[in-house]
């Protein structure tokens, strides 16, 4: 495609365009309609390990697959539509009702094509109704990897039904094999997210994620990157302070082993439940991408626990990671003893970038399904990679959080013991003072009777 993944952040019609604009994502070479994603899906069988091609999940809800789907659009006789705005028939996706809305002389806005998405019922809804989504808007070139494609996540509401772009482009290109027998084809793909705040979540059709996947990854790797290196620079500062990290050594190594044990886990569902409320952006379209690492990574974490068959080959530079976390049931506990798994943490760093990302890639007709499939293999394991350890060190810094406040509170209390003690000695030696003083006055009043009585 010639133009951005993400040109702008999506816009209501009746409101500003939102604050956090996307970095846009320069693919022009590895995306063919849909971005291969057909191609993609009828390539050679997947090895890659039951968790990165099904969307099942431990409860009997929706799945990602049910809840999306694809609309198309041919807009006949486009040249000679004099109307200001123009909407599409409704379509059903994940239980709801949708439709396309354009402005062909652009909305608020000179020369450019205005597109949007829009609840189709939105007026008869119940009062404090929400269905929150991710959508790609593609408006069709004849040379499908030129087609003008945009990606955005939004939660549409009362005030905020219709959401999408105010400069979708611009118009002087829609003719530009974008109108061929003056038809324009516009094509929708919306995948209703199913939230869930207990834990990370898989929450896009396989196909869709996987066309995503292709624009993304690298968004995601620095999200992740940039998560794992703040940790560990702050865990560098702790070790670094020879005399608070000794203190804190010498305070953990005085615990009983069982209170070291008890200490060094925590309920996996409170843990993921913060996982979430830091990674899941609702404005950010690669909020999305950033759960189903995560999802990834929980599921490879649980896979290594419980030794399942049929996980996948790891990469040379994933292991080489040291483990950190293991899930126990319902509980996420530290492998080894918090002291050495900190000074690890803080010194060893990340696997390299891959090389190989989704800007440099270009798509070879001659061997378009080998491609596919070894593209998909390692973008699934990088995935994967990443969110097992982000989670594993998310895991660390909120146990060791946890440990940290028992530390603070007491050398807070050695602190208060001290001062108790300090100030008993003070009193101790100020009673002795008083008591000598008291000592000589009474010894120089026996000597004044004395002096009195031998006069």
């Amino acid at each position: 495609m010639a133009s951005s993944a993400y040109e702008e952040a999506g816009t209501a019609r009746s409101s500003e365009e939102l604050s956090s604009v996307q970095q846009q994502c320069q693919n022009s070479e590895a995306l063919a309609e849909w971005r291969s994603s057909e191609q993609v899906e009828n390539g050679t069988p997947s090895t890659s390990p039951p968790y990165w091609d099904c969307d099942d999940d431990d409860d009997a809800g929706p799945k990602p697959s049910e809840l999306y789907g694809k609309y198309t659009w041919k807009i006949d006789k486009f040249s000679q539509i004099n109307k200001r705005e123009l909407r599409s028939n409704a379509f059903d996706v994940g239980g709801y009702k949708w439709y396309i809305l354009i402005y062909p002389q652009g909305c608020d806005v000179c020369n450019h094509l205005s597109l949007f998405l829009c609840v189709a019922n939105h007026d008869k809804l119940l009062p404090g109704w929400s269905h929150f989504a991710q959508f790609t808007i593609a408006v069709v070139n004849k040379d499908p990897k030129k087609s003008k494609y945009s990606d955005t996540l939004h939660r549409f509401w009362k005030k905020e039904h219709d959401w999408g772009w105010k400069k979708f482009m611009e118009l002087s290109k829609v003719l530009d094999g974008f109108v061929d027998a003056d038809t324009l084809i516009i094509k929708a793909q919306v995948q209703v997210i199913r939230e869930k705040a207990d834990r990370p979540f898989r929450c896009l059709d396989r196909q869709y994620r996987r066309e995503l996947v292709r624009v993304y990854l690298t968004n995601v790797e620095q999200i992740c990157r940039r998560f794992v290196e703040e940790r560990r620079v702050k865990l560098g500062k702790l070790i670094e302070d020879r005399a608070r990290w000794s203190s804190f050594c010498a305070f953990w190594l005085g615990m009983d082993q069982n209170s070291r044990r008890r200490m060094s886990k925590e309920r996996s569902d409170s843990i993921l439940k913060v996982v979430v409320k830091s990674f899941f952006i609702e404005k950010e379209v690669t909020s999305t991408l950033v759960m189903d690492s995560l999802y990834s990574g929980l599921k490879s974490l649980e896979g290594q626990t419980m030794g399942k068959k049929g996980k996948a080959k790891h990469s040379d530079a994933e292991e080489q990671l040291v483990p950190i976390v293991r899930v126990e049931k319902n509980m996420f506990v530290l492998v080894d003893d918090v002291v050495l798994l900190l000074e690890s943490a803080a010194l060893e760093p990340l696997p390299p970038k891959d090389e190989k990302g989704p800007q440099n890639r270009t798509k070879d007709g001659t061997s378009g399904d080998e491609f596919n499939k070894d593209s998909i293999e390692r973008d699934e394991r990088r995935l994967t990679e990443l969110g097992r350890r982000t989670i594993e060190i998310f895991v660390l810094a909120q146990i060791f959080s946890k440990i940290e406040v028992a530390y603070q509170e007491a050398v807070a209390l050695k602190r208060q013991e001290e001062l108790i003690r300090e100030e008993e000695a003070a009193w101790l030696a100020e009673t002795e003072q008083k008591a000598k003083r008291a000592s000589g006055k009474e010894k120089k009043s026996k000597k004044k009777q004395v002096f009195c009585s031998f006069i």
